[in-house]
């Protein structure tokens, strides 16, 4: 079945990095979109950052664009949350996620992903 496996987060100070991976397994990786959410404590799950199938196209919330980026390995099967200028706002718990259905373009909610990972923490110290 299909598995992702988040790793990279951790504490870190404001104006700080970090770089998040997804580690996928169970099928075709790429084949798949691949999103990171995040989700806050009392707060809902909400949209990050996206890429289609290829890796040609990618889409971000406003709140991180210009800070984050998303890529993928399509040979090492992996997704990645390169994340620069954090502030304390970010602290959440990331999610990776990709849809049931392949050759999807960029998702960009909740409801269009099948597949999630179980998360990995990201705290911002001010």
């Amino acid at each position: 079945q299909v598995q992702l496996v988040e790793s990279g987060g951790g504490l870190v100070q404001t104006g700080g990095s970090l770089r998040l991976l997804c580690a996928a397994s169970g099928r075709t990786f790429s084949d798949y979109p691949m999103g990171w959410f995040r989700q806050a404590p009392g707060k809902e799950r909400e949209f990050v950052a996206a890429i289609n199938f290829r890796g040609s196209s990618t889409m971000y919330a406003d709140s991180v664009t210009g800070r984050f980026t998303i890529s993928r390995d399509n040979a090492k099967n992996t997704a990645y949350l390169q994340m620069n200028s954090l502030k304390p706002e970010d602290t959440a718990t990331y999610f990776c996620a990709t849809s049931r259905d392949k050759f999807q373009p960029v998702l960009h909610s909740v409801g269009m992903f099948a597949y999630w990972g179980q998360g990995t923490q990201v705290t911002v110290s001010s």
